[in-house]
């Protein structure tokens, strides 16, 4: 009888923890559908469990989210030739899940720093992609998860040393090239102008707006048009948004929020076709990532 109420205490937790293990496997890779089947795959491997080896787990939510690692390093190690057949760049997808973006003040379990505002903004996510599968999976589960160098020398097959070093490699990325100085309001603020003088075509604003050095990205997948190449330098980022909006003259650019920080969204008879995601740095756009993709942006209609 115990044993049974157990059963049912640990099923309440383990379904309980969904929300919470997609947003992980996000970060992992990217994807809400590559998250999403990383959960599930978690969920199968669980139920095949014998009751007897159910019996011998002592957490397991701890043995979800290990259990989910494992398939997210997999997938990571996988996703390199996917990427390497992809028309133009490739972006992380967007999401707008205000849920997963809490005060870290509030937290108290340490994976939820990992789903606070700042840990889903799109500047981490596309560092978080630059980083090795391996090098990614050990800065995450030793900074957020808080696990030793040797459980994570399990799940990506290096020595303790090792994974040690691939931790202080993506903690060193993350301060050099994921920088986020500007307050949210500041940052909306300026999304704000840039929206403003983006619609009114108002180049003297953009000017005003746009770091002399910015830079801008776009991910159509190959299925819409978008940039080939990163954008680099104002006046190339200028006559792009410019030209975009003349050519779809019945474009809504709204106001909303993109990874939990301050975006803008783009719709077409109340379709969303864009999301744009942007980094702010001395009162300036220094960085856009515009994604047109529509397999990307599914969850935004």
């Amino acid at each position: 009888m115990v044993y049974e109420d157990r059963v049912c205490e640990d099923r309440t937790k383990i379904y309980s923890e969904r929300s919470k293990l997609e947003s992980l496997a996000y970060r992992f890779l990217g994807t809400m559908p590559d998250a999403e089947d990383a959960v599930q795959e978690t969920y199968l491997r669980w139920y095949k469990l014998t009751q007897a080896e159910r019996k011998q787990i002592v957490s397991p939510i701890a043995w979800q989210r290990t259990t989910l690692t494992r398939i997210c390093f997999d997938k990571l190690k996988s996703a390199k030739s996917k990427r390497e057949v992809y028309i133009g760049e490739w972006l992380p997808e967007p999401v707008s899940h205000n849920e997963w973006c809490g005060s870290v003040s509030e937290l108290n379990d340490p994976v939820d720093h990992l789903i606070s505002a700042h840990s889903v903004s799109m500047a981490l996510m596309i560092v978080l992609d630059k980083m090795t599968p391996a090098e990614r999976v050990s800065f995450i589960l030793h900074d957020v998860f808080q696990y030793s160098f040797e459980e994570i020398g399990e799940i990506v097959d290096r020595t303790p040393q090792a994974c040690r070093q691939l931790a202080s490699s993506g903690r060193k990325r993350i301060k050099q090239e994921c920088n986020i100085t500007a307050s949210p309001e500041e940052h909306k603020r300026v999304n704000h102008a840039f929206r403003n003088a983006w619609i009114t075509g108002n180049i003297k604003e953009l000017i005003a707006v746009l770091d002399e050095r910015a830079s801008a990205v776009t991910d159509g997948g190959g299925i819409v048009s978008a940039a080939i190449e990163p954008l680099f330098g104002r006046d190339a980022i200028i006559n792009f948004f410019l030209s975009a909006f003349e050519r779809q003259h019945d474009l809504q650019i709204e106001e909303g929020m993109v990874n939990g920080e301050s975006g803008l969204i783009g719709k077409v008879a109340g379709h969303t076709i864009t999301v744009i995601s942007t980094h702010v740095t001395a009162g300036k756009i220094n960085e856009i990532w515009v994604m047109r993709n529509p397999e990307k942006l599914t969850a935004w209609h």
